[in-house]
């Protein structure tokens, strides 16, 4: 840096003043040491956690509806088939699904987001980590699991089904089944995928194939524990799904 540029305070002398005001904490580069924060901290609480799947589904899932019912039957299932679970660590169908796991005597997470309309994470988790940035919250989603089964859900489930569909189209992920439980809710999409975009050549059959859909919990923890076995991968034991 050279003349006008040149700064009138060095790095350690801004850094050791306490007067002036905050704002510098909301500037980007403070950001930047924020997010990797987030990763180191989710990195840290999950590396031990083994075979686990993500289970996705609606906030506004009420406890007295078959979703939620659904949703407890999915995390009781993946337990004994060897799984943790992993949710977004909501109300609605992630607690649904936190509690089947918990009940079920399993490894229960939740990994939750800073949003203005939820406020911190069901009382089914035993092991939460929470997140101010949607990205860094994604990547836990991914990188710990071997598969998402996909329960009804909004905006936000559609959001994560759909980056999921991507990544596994594109080869950033290998070998990572994607299950729809629910085929009333679920067929409707599928059908429009199919009878318009890939009629429009915007996506393949091939790509169609990357989903599953199905009304059977056991078949979908089957499809999870075929896809990982397929990988060299997954639990074995007593606690592993039969076939």
């Amino acid at each position: 840096m050279r003349r006008s540029k040149v700064p009138g305070s060095t790095t350690d002398q801004r850094l050791l003043d306490s007067s002036g005001s905050a704002e510098w904490v909301h500037a980007d580069p403070w950001r930047v040491m924020r997010i990797t924060s987030e990763f180191v901290t989710g990195f840290g609480a999950l590396a031990e956690l083994g075979p686990a799947v993500s289970v996705f589904g609606s906030a506004r899932t009420s406890p007295d509806t078959p979703a939620y019912a659904l949703g407890e039957q999915v995390g009781r299932a993946l337990v004994e088939a060897g799984y943790a679970v992993i949710t977004g660590g909501g109300p609605g169908a992630m607690e649904a699904a936190n509690k089947g796991a918990l009940e079920a005597g399993g490894t229960s997470v939740g990994l939750g987001i800073e949003l203005p309309f939820e406020a911190g994470l069901n009382p089914h988790v035993d092991l939460g980590v929470n997140f101010r940035y949607f990205f860094a919250r994604k990547t836990m989603f991914v990188k710990y699991a071997c598969g998402f089964i996909v329960l009804p859900g909004g905006f936000g489930t559609l959001d994560e089904l759909f980056e999921a569909v991507t990544l596994v189209q594109t080869q950033k992920v290998t070998s990572f089944p994607i299950v729809l439980l629910g085929s009333e809710y679920w067929g409707g999409l599928l059908d429009w995928l199919r009878g318009t975009a890939a009629a429009a050549g915007t996506i393949s059959e091939k790509d169609l194939a990357l989903l599953t859909l199905t009304d059977d919990v056991d078949e979908a923890v089957r499809t999870v524990v075929a896809a990982d076995r397929a990988a060299g991968r997954g639990p074995s034991g007593p606690g592993t799904h039969p076939e």
